[in-house]
């Protein structure tokens, strides 16, 4: 349960950080209002890596149900534990979007595009075409997969001299570098789909965003929700697939 409880909590801190700053940015009379792509892409990078500090030790720090079962997928993990650690994450993508709904309450009165409200909380597409979507979805989380598990070998690969200090400084900056990682992903391969890469990240705020008293709002989008559920999912199955099919 303590695995559970962390993963809920950790994804909790990586939407209220990640989808507040999307907030921040986008949301009328906010002091950060149209600080640009590079603000946001920095905030999501930084919210992973502050969840992965806070839970990491505990669970994993996987805080993404792609990352979770690509890692059931190559025998890292047992499946019986998958569905509680998915519904911990989306759980905590849920109630992290809740805090960003309450942390700016002013501000959704004040913005009159409906798609930008909708863009606080979960994805959409540039071009509204949904299997390029897919593709760009799929390739950021096969990124994703396969640069957490490279960053993961590297202790794993060390001189049994240097084996000790590998892994202190892994264990230090390691969830800094899964930052870095994904702030990489954000600025090469972001602009086409806003890289959910995480089905907790956007079904999880997708579910608060329909529920909430939300003034003015949109639907929810749901004909375009299966794209980042599906496409991080096979992204990340591959990912995690072809590191271990080529014995890095």
């Amino acid at each position: 349960m303590n695995v559970y409880l962390a993963e809920f909590i950790g994804t909790t801190l990586l939407v209220l950080l990640g989808d507040g700053v999307v907030a921040n940015v986008c949301l009328a009379k906010t002091k950060s209002h149209q600080a640009g792509w590079i603000v946001v892409t920095v905030g999501w990078a930084l919210g992973v890596a502050m969840a992965v500090y806070a839970i990491g030790r505990i669970s994993g720090g996987h805080i993404n149900p792609a990352v979770t079962i690509a890692l059931a997928s190559s025998g890292a993990l047992d499946w019986v534990q998958v569905p509680g650690y998915i519904a911990a994450q989306i759980g905590g993508g849920f109630f992290g979007a809740v805090l960003v709904y309450l942390a700016f309450l002013a501000h959704w009165g004040m913005t009159d595009d409906r798609d930008v409200i909708l863009g606080c909380f979960c994805t959409s597409p540039a071009i509204r075409r949904f299997g390029p979507a897919f593709v760009t979805e799929f390739i950021g989380t096969f990124v994703l997969l396969f640069g957490v598990l490279s960053i993961g070998s590297v202790a794993l690969g060390a001189e049994p001299s240097e084996a000790a200090w590998t892994t202190a400084v892994e264990a230090y900056f390691g969830p800094l570098l899964v930052g870095l990682l994904v702030l990489s992903v954000g600025v090469s391969l972001g602009g086409p789909t806003g890289y959910a890469i995480n089905p907790a990240r956007d079904l999880g705020p997708r579910l608060a965003h329909a529920v909430l008293p939300i003034p003015g709002k949109r639907d929810a989008d749901w004909a375009y929700a299966w794209v980042p559920i599906a496409g991080p999912i096979a992204g990340g199955i591959a990912g995690a697939q072809v590191f271990h099919l080529v014995g890095l």
